[in-house]
This record gives C-alpha cells, sequence and structure tokens, in this order.
C-alpha cells in the first residue's frame, strides 16, 4: 500500500515538472514579435500559420478577425495564377500557348508572340504607365473584363516578350480573359467554382465592387481565414486536407523562376526591390542552385502572404492599411522568426 502511494507521488511529480514544457507553444514566440511591430503593421493585424495539414498559430489584434472581409490587392495574383494552372492541368492550355489564339485582337496589332507565360510573369511588353488611382479611374470606362481587355490589344508595345518586366494588371487580366473564354463563364463566376468552393473559401470572391469589370490582377476581396486554405493546399503540393486542387507538376510549376532582377529594371514595387518573380508572386528565397523555395504575394492594402517548402509552414499576415517599406521589413522579422522556430530541412 506504501510502495503503490510512493509510486504515485513520484508520478505526479514529474508530471508537474514535465507540464511546463507541456503547456509551452514555441509559435509564442510571435506574439512578441507582432506586438513589437504592431506599429508598422497597424493596429488591426490578423496572422495565421498553416503547418502540415492544420493551423497551428492563430493572432488577432484590434478590431480584426480572421473572419474579416477587405480587399486584398495583388495577393489576388497568386489565385489567378492558380486558376490557370487548373486549365494547364486539364489540357485546355499551355503556358507557352500565343494569346492570339484566343484574342485574335492582338494580332491586328502586331502582338503575335506574347504567351500565357509573360501574361503570369508581367513580361507582355504592353506599355502599362500610370498610377493605381489612375487605372483605377480608366478601368471604370469599361463594362466587363472582354472589353478591357481589347483595349490592351491597341496600347503600345514598350519592349518585346519576355524581356522586359513590369509589374502592373495587364497581363493577369489578359489571362483571365482567356479564361473567360474557353470556359464561356465570367471570371469571378469562375474561380468561385474551380477553386473557392473546394477549398472551402466561402467567403472569398472578385465581384466587383467599384462599378468596373473583374479584376484577376487585384480585384478579390478575402478573409485571413479563407487564403490560409489557398496557401495551406500550396504548402501541401496541390491538395488540401485530403482533395486535390493542383497536380504537383502544377504547383512546381508555379515556382519556376520566370525573371530576374536585371530583368526587372523598368517598374516593381520599392518594397519588392531585389526579388525575383515567379507565376504570380515574388521569390523571397532560392536554394543554392537557384531554385525558389519560399514565395510570397503581398498586396497593396498591406496583407502579406507566404509560403516556404524549406522551412515546411505558410502563413499570412493580414492587415487593412496600405503596404509600406516598413510593413515590409516587419513581415521579414516575423518571417524570420518562423525560421527560427521551424529548421530548414533543405541541404
Amino acid at each position: 500500500m506504501v510502495a503503490n502511494c510512493l509510486k504515485c507521488s513520484l508520478l505526479a511529480f514529474f508530471l508537474l515538472l514535465l507540464q511546463p514544457g507541456w503547456c509551452q507553444n514555441p509559435l509564442s514566440s510571435l506574439d512578441q514579435v507582432l506586438e513589437q511591430n504592431r506599429r508598422d503593421l497597424g493596429n488591426n493585424v490578423v496572422m495565421l500559420v498553416w503547418r502540415g495539414d492544420t493551423l497551428a498559430y492563430k493572432k488577432e489584434l484590434g478590431d480584426f478577425n480572421s473572419k474579416t472581409v477587405k480587399p486584398i490587392a495583388s495577393c489576388s495574383k497568386w489565385l489567378t495564377a492558380a486558376l490557370v494552372m487548373q486549365f494547364v492541368d486539364e489540357g485546355q492550355l499551355s503556358l507557352d500557348d500565343k494569346i492570339t489564339r484566343w484574342l485574335p485582337e492582338f494580332a491586328k496589332y502586331g502582338k503575335n508572340y506574347i504567351t500565357i507565360r509573360n501574361c503570369l510573369s508581367h513580361m507582355t511588353g504592353i506599355e502599362d504607365e500610370g498610377g493605381f488611382l489612375k487605372k483605377w479611374m480608366q478601368r471604370r470606362k469599361f463594362t466587363s473584363l472582354e472589353e478591357e481587355v481589347n483595349s490592351f490589344a491597341a496600347r503600345e508595345i514598350r519592349a518585346n516578350p519576355g524581356t522586359d518586366f513590369w509589374y502592373g494588371e495587364v497581363g493577369l487580366n489578359i489571362a483571365g480573359r482567356i479564361l473567360e473564354i474557353i470556359s464561356k463563364r465570367r471570371f469571378d463566376v469562375l474561380i468561385r467554382q474551380k477553386l473557392f468552393v473546394p477549398l472551402g473559401m466561402r467567403r472569398t470572391s472578385f465581384s466587383s465592387t467599384d462599378g468596373g469589370p473583374v479584376n484577376p490582377s487585384g480585384g478579390a476581396q478575402s478573409t485571413a481565414d479563407d487564403y490560409i486554405r489557398f496557401l495551406g493546399m500550396l504548402l501541401n503540393r496541390g491538395t488540401f486536407q485530403g482533395k486535390r486542387i493542383l497536380s504537383e507538376k502544377a504547383v512546381d510549376e508555379m515556382m519556376q523562376l520566370q525573371t530576374a532582377p536585371p530583368v526587372i529594371k523598368r517598374y516593381a514595387p520599392k518594397v519588392a526591390e531585389g526579388y525575383d518573380y515567379a507565376l504570380g508572386s515574388w521569390v523571397l528565397e532560392k536554394d543554392p542552385a537557384g531554385k525558389p523555395t519560399a514565395l510570397a504575394s503581398p498586396g497593396l492594402f498591406g496583407s502579406w502572404p507566404v509560403v516556404d517548402y524549406c522551412h515546411g509552414y505558410a502563413y499570412i499576415v493580414f492587415v487593412k492599411s496600405l503596404l509600406s517599406e516598413g510593413k515590409a521589413e516587419a513581415n521579414l522579422q516575423v518571417k524570420e522568426a518562423l525560421d527560427r522556430i521551424y529548421p530548414s530541412t533543405c541541404r
């Protein structure tokens, strides 16, 4: 009887010793990083981290929460690139197809050599001048994506396709219009059916709220809860919770380097200077052989989604104030903290 009591006491003692280790979450160190950078990120911030096939971390600050719907600007580009790759998986198009196969209007203006790959990597060579406000005003003249894309055909050629990078709306919107032609469905309906519904992204849409046409390059609204599902799918090479959304080959193609800083010499956002570009996303990190290992697609309104294949995580910092150099630096600090928590498995 005494021996049994002694054994129980020892067991209880060791359980008490181990309890702090069990309760301590290494991801809790992110709380401090977010608080330290809260001024740059803004008072309203949500951060979610995806690891394996589950949500590993969630932090909500201010009046924002993970279900808050807001415009995500250029974070939209990654979504549109993924939709294009679904059509590639289905054999309905190739990245190296000429856009004139579906848009003969471009041939009339000598734009015969632009490919869908050029469109997804901002290398069409078509003039894309003007700031955010000017572009917004121009888009309001059109009632459909078809009208807007037809107007691109008549624009001046700035450079030969594939030789000059200009970060903007032209290429992704051309690609979106081609998907409309192939599917005979509006882009906003199409992406909801083929990407958002299968991923359970119930609050995400490309429906226009400003009276202009749908905008595949920057017109999505989403939530942190929804977008992390998309990132989790990319992290897991095209599957989400056992459901195949993209082939592994398609995900690998989306990671391929399309440009390099010497080519990105005309226009790139200040926060992206020095980075290369893949398909719909910026390349944050590469392995020694030059293969991209970490990708991001930040938006004008400040949100910052990332997938890191070497460290094995995806995350999004979801905010509602304009992107700035301060926000870029804050996000890099967040990533550095995650890299310490999840060491690289790449050699």
